[in-house]
């Protein structure tokens, strides 16, 4: 069985999608650009300020669900400039502790509403 899973804390989906999805433990969070979600427009400053902006999105829908960064176990970058992989590192250490989660970094042409970096996850939460 699977359920919905919605924060006002995080951008509202702009699509036919959820922001997450919970089925039993498992929690698939979808992609995350740095959207203020009061504004729903791209969060201003460089790019540090973008990707504390995906990761604090993904952990106001992480909490709606239940859990928090911690029980993230895959992560899935996407970057419009792999040069940014150096700050995503460095920034991703401050939200997350080890063991850290899996990751995939990709490199793309293009993000919705022309973000430079987007982010989604998969959490599993402890036995209820």
């Amino acid at each position: 069985m699977k359920r919905a899973v919605a924060s006002d804390a995080a951008p509202r989906a702009i699509g036919p999608y959820s922001q997450a999805i919970r089925a039993g433990n498992t929690v698939y969070l979808s992609g995350q650009i740095p959207l203020v979600p009061q504004t729903m427009e791209l969060a201003p400053g460089d790019m540090r300020a973008q990707v504390v902006r995906v990761l604090e999105n993904l952990r106001a829908v992480a909490r709606a669900a239940g859990g928090d960064l911690e029980q993230v176990v895959r992560v899935t970058v996407y970057l419009t400039d792999l040069a940014h992989f150096a700050l995503v590192n460095e920034v991703m250490q401050q939200y997350f502790t080890e063991p850290y989660p899996a990751r995939v970094a990709i490199g793309v042409a293009a993000l919705p509403k022309g973000a430079a970096v987007e982010m989604d996850a998969i959490m599993v939460l402890p036995d209820a």
